[in-house]
């Protein structure tokens, strides 16, 4: 498949590619392109939404989220079905980070290079995970697995100060609290492969969260709104899930979380 040599076309086309090999490896030459200036932006440009984003395959199965059955990691299959969520997982995020690139016109070009830079390391997540599970004897698509992370893009497609709130700063914040103690339980199994793993995803997107952050405070305070009474409001609008803890406060405030920020998270 030949990118385009424009970013945000070239994100929409990565977003529709259905071959998860394929998908990893474009967006991987994309952000090369563009660090070499290989890249142009229109940031302006109106694209059409296409009928067949994102780009996913046939398997696995997309099931309810409460209809995925939960496995022991005591078993080798409980702990391969742990890491084939967390691979659908890394897929979901590098297709959001894609949609974010190529979905709202009219932003700096910083936070294009920013969301480029998300997915291109989503991309190295999947694809570690991907490999991790392979040497367990599965593949992805082994397992079944819900949407819910599309669900909430879709929800918050028509406002760029929604998405930045809800997914970044809501979904992929939680894990930055699960990651530790999903860590130790891989660890406990004798998992340290994927142990090694997750400390490279943690890192990460302890920046994922903080580019997040920083757009979310742009659009805040180009909009004349305060952060935090915002961030009520949009939660309650769009539904989105309740933070539960124990939180990773120190992770939390690392990704650019103000003090007042997690006060409300951990008040009564």
């Amino acid at each position: 498949m030949e990118t385009p040599a424009e970013l945000r076309q070239a994100a929409l086309l990565l977003l529709r590619e259905r071959d998860v090999a394929q998908k990893a490896a474009g967006v991987h030459r994309m952000a090369e392109n563009w660090r070499a200036g290989n890249m142009a932006l229109d940031a302006y440009g109106e694209l059409a939404e296409p009928s067949d984003i994102p780009g996913q395959p046939d398997r696995p199965s997309l099931i309810a989220p409460m209809s995925v059955k939960r496995r022991k990691m005591s078993t080798p299959e409980g702990r391969a079905a742990m890491i084939h969520a967390l691979v659908h997982i890394e897929f979901n995020a590098i297709n959001l980070a894609l949609d974010a690139v190529w979905r709202f016109a009219g932003l700096p070009e910083a936070y294009y290079a920013d969301w480029l830079k998300v997915a291109d390391e989503e991309a190295l997540h999947f694809s570690l995970l991907a490999g991790h599970l392979q040497s367990m004897g599965y593949g992805y698509g082994d397992f079944p697995a819900h949407n819910g992370l599309w669900e909430v893009a879709a929800r918050t497609s028509g406002d760029v100060l929604a998405r930045m709130a809800l997914v970044p700063r809501t979904l992929e914040a939680r894990g930055l609290d699960a990651v530790p103690v999903l860590r130790a339980k891989l660890l406990q199994a004798g998992d340290e492969a994927a142990g090694a793993i997750l400390d490279i995803i943690l890192r990460d997107e302890i920046g994922h969260v903080g580019i997040g952050n920083r757009w979310y405070g742009h659009l805040c305070r180009q909009r004349g709104m305060e952060p935090v009474a915002t961030y009520r409001c949009l939660a309650e609008t769009y539904s989105a899930p309740l933070p539960r803890g124990p939180f990773n406060l120190s992770a939390r405030q690392a990704a650019g979380f103000s003090e007042a920020e997690l006060a409300d998270l951990v008040k009564p």
